[in-house]
């Protein structure tokens, strides 16, 4: 089934918060409607399943690993009018050029990555996305200190909260991160 006009959706928050169950849901609605669906995510997230988005919570979906965002579109199949992209945060700035042509074509474009890095500061195409979508569902997780609602990313080294000048980028899961509220976010200069 062909959608009457294209859209780009972004779901984004922290880490933990349920960006990619969020992602598997609208996907499955959109199977059982019988729309044909194709999901990508950068080959560099290999944390759970190569071939798989893969959510905290083990609910998983096909996908197709890709080195850059050119790639969706080459690897796009004629009959397809759903497009997912996973972990977007981890794309290049492109991204934000791929997902607008793919909605401008008439397809459902739905991007799921973080808002902000460990540091909370925006993180790569992100922002863009988000300024460029008609829908921007942003959700929340536990903090892990006091439990009230979490929006960052504490990244942990040695158990301790990592420095503001550490890699961006080191792909992991709950051994490196924990959801935290703003209050018992720690980023040492």
């Amino acid at each position: 089934m062909k959608h009457t006009n294209g859209s780009l959706e972004v779901i984004t928050g922290s880490m933990f918060c349920g960006k990619t169950d969020e992602l598997i849901r609208r996907l499955r609605r959109a199977t059982i409607a019988k729309q044909k669906v194709q999901v990508f995510k950068p080959a560099i997230d290999i944390r759970y399943a190569v071939e798989k988005v893969t959510s905290h919570a083990g609910a998983e979906f096909d996908a197709i690993p890709v080195e850059n965002s050119r790639e969706i579109i080459e690897r796009l199949d004629d009959d397809v009018t759903v497009v997912a992209i996973d972990e977007a945060q981890f794309f290049d700035e492109d991204v934000v050029n791929v997902a607008c042509e793919l909605a401008e074509k008439g397809l459902r474009v739905i991007a799921a990555g973080l808002d902000t890095d460990f540091r909370a500061e925006p993180f790569g195409p992100m922002p863009a996305l988000m300024a460029k979508a008609e829908e921007v569902h942003k959700l929340r997780a536990i903090c892990m200190v006091c439990a009230d609602e979490a929006s960052r990313t504490q990244r942990l080294v040695n158990g301790k909260p990592a420095k503001y000048d550490d890699p961006i980028v080191i792909v992991g899961a709950d051994e490196l991160y924990e959801a935290r509220c703003r209050k018992h976010h720690e980023v040492p200069r």
